[in-house]
């Protein structure tokens, strides 16, 4: 599993409108900026988490977006899977775990299930409002 610039950049976001929801709604420009990322490829990210009920959009004066529900009601996994389409350590785990005509016979694919399990378990465990309160006291890398 490697994550993508995108599910980076959505976590980044995610925490940034945490950090800062008690402004209301925060405009893409001023997202962008804190972030260093451009408004463009910031736009296609934000309306992904938008449309999957995330986040909450508004257009025109006094627009912006903000976090649908408290950062403590969003977890890592959550957004990742989001942006990523799946967190699965091989590709025969994906979707709905019937990718390999071997599978009945493979001598690892209990190994890599108990990863999937593992990597979701540590992701869902980890909300927003987590990394919100203690931003450097996990080893994550955005």
């Amino acid at each position: 599993m490697l994550v993508s610039t995108k599910g980076r950049y959505a976590l980044r976001v995610m925490i940034d409108l945490a950090e800062h929801q008690a402004s209301g709604r925060i405009p893409l420009k001023e997202i962008a900026r804190r972030q260093d990322v451009s408004e463009k490829y910031l736009e296609n990210i934000l309306s992904t988490l938008v449309r999957n009920g995330l986040l909450s959009g508004m257009r025109g004066k006094g627009g912006g977006y903000c976090l649908t529900k408290s950062p403590d009601q969003f977890t890592v996994g959550q957004v990742l899977r989001l942006t990523e389409g799946t967190l699965a350590p091989v590709s025969c785990l994906e979707g709905d775990g019937d990718g390999c005509s071997r599978a009945a016979e493979c001598p690892t694919i209990e190994m890599w299930r108990e990863l999937d399990r593992m990597i979701s378990g540590y992701l869902d465990g980890i909300t927003i409002a987590d990394l919100v309160a203690s931003p450097r006291g996990y080893d994550y890398v955005i």
